[in-house]
């Protein structure tokens, strides 16, 4: 078991609804085209596969997609969706975890590496990727840059999200370089606000970089977002690919 957190059952069942913007077509079109086209028509792994918000409809689109999942609730709720047989999933962690046979394709979205609390365990994240990857095979993360820039001197927390419905901020420990999201969503029925949490490790895209070496990979491409528009020192996050050398 890793440092996660682990998700409950409450936390599952609520997870598709809080997420609906980030799962319609429109939304996903260009993560699937950006990894239907790297799996290049072999098996995609999909570590913290959560639900199925990514993996179902890549899945769809005609790509073998195998998951990997820590919560077997957020695993329950996927296989409400779609049968075993047509997208395997195996319970456990992302850092050791492994699923028969090799894959073209490895990856993590959403900031889900960020899950992983130890700079050892998303090392070891990364060797399990490269252990499943066929030669020439690539590792995607998507991962938000630490946004450390808007933390000005004395101040704990940065707000990323100030809206009606929902009121998030992050707090951050510079040394063991965590941050906790902190969430206060207005439930839509009574009206009452539900308070959550969830601790990460933030990580700067460099030293992935360096954690794909000891992982013997590649650096191939690194962008902003999943339409490829181009990674500057201005970028929030990255999607960064890895290549298995042939």
């Amino acid at each position: 078991m890793t440092s996660s957190d682990l998700w409950n059952h409450a936390t599952a069942d609520r997870y598709d609804a809080e997420e609906a913007p980030r799962s319609t077509a429109r939304f996903l079109e260009p993560t699937l085209d950006f990894l239907s086209a790297l799996a290049g028509g072999g098996r995609a792994l999909e570590f913290a596969i959560g639900t199925g918000r990514v993996g179902i409809p890549l899945r769809e689109r005609g790509v073998p997609v195998a998951g990997v999942e820590l919560s077997e609730h957020m695993a329950a709720v996927l296989r409400g969706k779609i049968d075993e047989d047509r997208l395997p999933v195996v319970l456990g962690d992302m850092a050791t975890t492994t699923v028969p046979g090799e894959f073209t394709l490895v990856y993590l979205v959403y900031n889900t590496i960020s899950n992983l609390l130890t700079q050892d365990e998303q090392v070891e994240c990364f060797r399990n990727a490269a252990r499943h990857l066929s030669p020439g095979g690539r590792f995607v993360i998507e991962l938000g840059v630490p946004p450390l820039r808007l933390l000005p001197p004395t101040q704990a927390a940065v707000p990323f999200d100030v809206s009606d419905r929902h009121l998030g901020f992050d707090t951050f420990d510079l040394v063991e370089q965590l941050l906790v999201s902190h969430h206060f969503t207005r439930d839509e029925e009574d009206g009452h606000y539900r308070r959550g949490a969830s601790r990460h490790r933030y990580a700067w895209p460099a030293e992935l970089d360096l954690m794909a070496r000891i992982a013997g990979l590649e650096l191939e491409r690194r962008v902003a977002d999943w339409d490829g528009t181009p990674f500057t020192q201005d970028s929030t996050q990255h999607v960064s690919v890895w290549r298995k050398p042939v």
